[in-house]
């Protein structure tokens, strides 16, 4: 009766690790965790774009900033040049060469100005792109933090019933004979699912396959009695 006992609470206990088994597969499981992990890319890659569309911001204000002081510089030369020629007083020789000068720094001075202006389109193309990066970072973060306190207070309930699982378990071990647990534990590794099974009539409760008298007999005497077929521990 003693062994009848232990195989009674053996096949509770495969019970109580199959739930313990369907509560752990559910906490990594959680529909909220696929979509946490694309929004946790999402945020990264805003991250880094945003990071970029500043750093283009950074070096177009930087170059606006010299190409402006470029433009007073020159502008401010080719204007002082110009009254040099206009006010007259030069040689015909000096004059042509001032002339020419007064060309090329106004022809220096309509490039840089091309220049500028490129650098404040490129301007407001990166403060563009940093103000919508910034709005959809901040979208996709909020996102993110929710998911992530749904999937903790899932977590968090399944938590607490794996703990009333494992005050279980460790109740029900204690029923058991240590040569039995040895058994189930490998059978546990080696298998999934049930791997205690209780014997109805000639049918496996495992496998649910059909054992014939004679190998019935001959595993009602194995100690523990066990499954031809799946090699599960039978109770019956």
């Amino acid at each position: 009766m003693e062994e009848l006992k232990s195989l009674e609470d053996l096949l509770d206990l495969m019970d109580i690790d199959l739930q313990i088994d369907k509560l752990l597969d559910q906490r990594s499981s959680l529909p909220e965790l696929t979509e946490y992990k694309s929004a946790h890319e999402e945020v990264e890659r805003l991250t880094a774009a945003k990071r970029d569309a500043q750093r283009s911001l950074e070096e177009a204000d930087s170059g606006f900033d010299k190409a402006n002081l470029d433009l007073e510089i020159d502008a401010e030369k080719a204007a002082s040049e110009q009254n040099r020629l206009y006010a007259g007083g030069l040689s015909a020789r000096d004059a042509d060469y001032l002339r020419r000068e007064v060309e090329m720094l106004y022809k220096k001075v309509s490039l840089i100005e091309d220049r500028v202006l490129e650098y404040i389109e490129a301007k407001e193309l990166a403060e563009a792109d940093v103000d919508r990066l910034t709005a959809e970072l901040a979208s996709e973060t909020d996102d993110k933090e929710q998911l992530g306190e749904s999937i903790t207070n899932q977590w968090r309930l399944i938590d607490k019933q794996l703990a009333v699982k494992e005050e279980r378990k460790a109740a029900s071990i204690d029923m058991v004979d240590g040569y039995l647990i040895e058994i189930y534990d490998s059978l546990r590794e080696s298998h999934e699912g049930r791997v205690v099974g209780r014997l109805a009539g000639d049918t496996c409760g495992s496998c649910h396959l059909k054992l014939s008298a004679a190998e019935v007999g001959k595993m009602k005497k194995d100690d523990p009695p066990r499954c031809i077929h799946c090699r599960a521990i039978l109770v019956g």
